[in-house]
């Protein structure tokens, strides 16, 4: 096994006391010594710090770096205002999720922020497809933090007030603690929030400097993990991969109009065909909100049917745990559109036993993003 590669901030988690674990070929902080629950509620109540800085972090420089970009991700980039921010995703000749994807418009490049376990499979997709026309440039000498929650606002805007005045994806260049700092008002967790790049040298002092204030705890892979599960949002490798469509992982609401079927820049991406067929006529499968009886947490892997005595499956479960906000377990799965209807009951098998779960609306805690 290959060693383990570090963020800029492994020694102050190390120093704060976190129990460090394998992921994505990082070695990153799972929990503190708070604990997974308390850092969950934490978050929700208050604010979280976590270290995303095992992302990519991307520059799609040139005069047509939107239209370049428009050939592998089925958004709209063109009309993405200046300092706005978009969610995307790259899409496959089968129109399979390669990943999943930010992307914001900085006037003269697009900056791009990317999955961790795919980065380098992602800019060499794009450098194969879209260079010389434009520059494609990983950023590597920028840490990536995310500061979650309902009091975010007021701890970031004490360090530069205009942090206060952004709303859900708009994009600034602030100055925090002296630092020039790229923040986008966004995050991964339904909770209010920023994600803050920030060079490698000034990375420890800037979370340090967050987490002076009082309502800041430092947050690890595991709250992470329940509070995006709780806000409905796929986890790429899980919820959706190569194999899932966007309308399969019920993400058609990120592909607007202008590149869908009449739309004036319809198609031009990989597996477009596809996709187009599946908003029409509809998918196989789909994405769906899982709420299982009882306390008993259904996790990842398990099959679901449609009555207790079924032997065929319907489905899996892609991503499951306790949710400390909803005060029971959730899951996500992906199962026959024929038994997707809200309200109905499904069956997934747990220990050799056949346990009831409702389909549900997603997500299941309201997102709290500031419009």
């Amino acid at each position: 096994m290959s060693e383990l590669l570090e963020t800029p901030l492994h020694d102050l988690h190390v120093r704060l006391g976190a129990k460090m674990v394998p992921f994505a070929g990082y070695s990153m902080p799972v929990q503190y010594p708070l604990g997974v629950m308390k850092e969950h509620v934490h978050t929700r109540e208050k604010a979280g710090l976590f270290d995303v800085s095992h992302m990519g972090q991307v520059k799609v420089s040139g005069a047509g770096a939107a239209q370049a970009l428009e050939r592998l991700i089925p958004v709209d980039i063109i009309g993405l205002g200046v300092d706005r921010q978009r969610y995307g995703m790259f899409t496959n000749d089968q129109g399979g999720i390669m990943d999943d994807l930010m992307l914001a418009n900085r006037g003269d490049h697009i900056f791009v922020v990317v999955n961790a376990a795919c980065k380098g499979a992602d800019i060499a997709h794009m450098k194969t497809h879209l260079e010389p026309e434009v520059t494609v440039t990983e950023i590597t000498d920028r840490a990536l933090l995310a500061l979650q929650g309902p009091a975010s606002e007021a701890v970031l805007s004490a360090l530069d007030p205009k942090a206060a005045g952004m709303t859900f994806m708009d994009v600034a260049t602030l100055s925090l603690n002296g630092i020039e700092c790229w923040v986008s008002r966004s995050g991964y967790t339904g909770e209010d929030g920023y994600e803050i790049s920030v060079p490698n040298i000034d990375a420890e002092a800037l979370a340090l400097a967050l987490l002076e204030h009082d309502d800041v705890e430092a947050i690890g892979l595991g709250a992470r993990d329940s509070l995006r599960l709780e806000g409905g949002l796929c986890l790429y490798g899980h919820d959706i991969d190569t194999s899932t469509t966007p309308v399969e992982g019920a993400l058609t609401w990120a592909i607007q109009k202008v590149r869908r079927t009449g739309g004036v820049r319809a198609g031009g991406f990989p597996g477009a065909d596809v996709i187009a067929a599946q908003m029409e006529q509809g998918a196989p499968r789909k994405r769906v909100g899982l709420l299982p009886e009882g306390r008993a947490p259904m996790r990842e892997g398990v099959e679901l049917f449609a009555t207790p005595e079924a032997n065929t499956s319907i489905g899996t479960i892609t991503s499951g745990g306790f949710g400390p906000t909803v005060g029971g377990p959730v899951a996500m799965g992906l199962i026959s559109t024929d038994h997707s209807a809200i309200g109905t009951t499904i069956y997934g098998e747990l220990r050799g036993k056949c346990l009831p779960l409702t389909i549900t609306k997603l997500p299941f805690t309201p997102a709290n993003f500031k419009r």
